[in-house]
């Protein structure tokens, strides 16, 4: 006998204004080599900071560069905000979240000062990042473009 397991989607959205494209695309092989998971990056064109998911806050960096996000079934999403933006101690970025908060694609989470970054010649790139590629079973998402946040980019599939 055989059990119909149903397949759990997940909608990504865009988290932040500006241009889409893949991991591969960033500079940092942390992220480009998909060492920590797969997933997208964002150039952003505006510094506000939404939710890719519907899901929960699992993890707010002390230096604010990073958001840890858990979907309602069980995706794990690392926003890394920035390359080698950790050593700025969190100067460029306002939170507006804390750990256990419920967050939708309509929550800001976060503001960047895009303008500090480019003084600190940082790069700006949002990476969000699937983490838990064991619990995946495909992504499908359309990586192509400048795109508004909140924006459908496809689905993540778990097993």
């Amino acid at each position: 006998m055989f059990f119909n397991k149903k397949k759990k989607s997940e909608t990504i959205y865009t988290p932040i204004d500006g241009t889409l494209k893949g991991l591969e695309a960033v500079s940092d092989p942390v992220f480009s080599e998909k060492m920590m998971g797969d997933g997208f990056a964002v150039t952003p064109s505006d510094g506000t900071l939404y939710a890719p998911i519907n899901g929960t806050v699992s993890s707010v960096f002390p230096t604010k560069h990073a958001i840890g996000l858990t979907s309602k079934n069980g995706v794990d999403i690392l926003i890394h905000i920035g390359i080698d933006t950790v050593e700025l101690d969190g100067a460029p970025f306002e939170i507006f979240v804390k750990e256990g908060d419920n967050v939708t694609p309509t929550t800001k989470i976060a503001t960047i000062d895009l303008p500090f970054l480019a003084a600190k010649e940082k790069e700006n790139d949002v990476m969000v990042v699937f983490t838990n590629m064991d619990a995946i079973k495909s992504i499908d998402l359309k990586i192509t473009g400048s795109l508004q946040h909140g924006a459908e980019l496809g689905a993540v599939v778990t097993n």
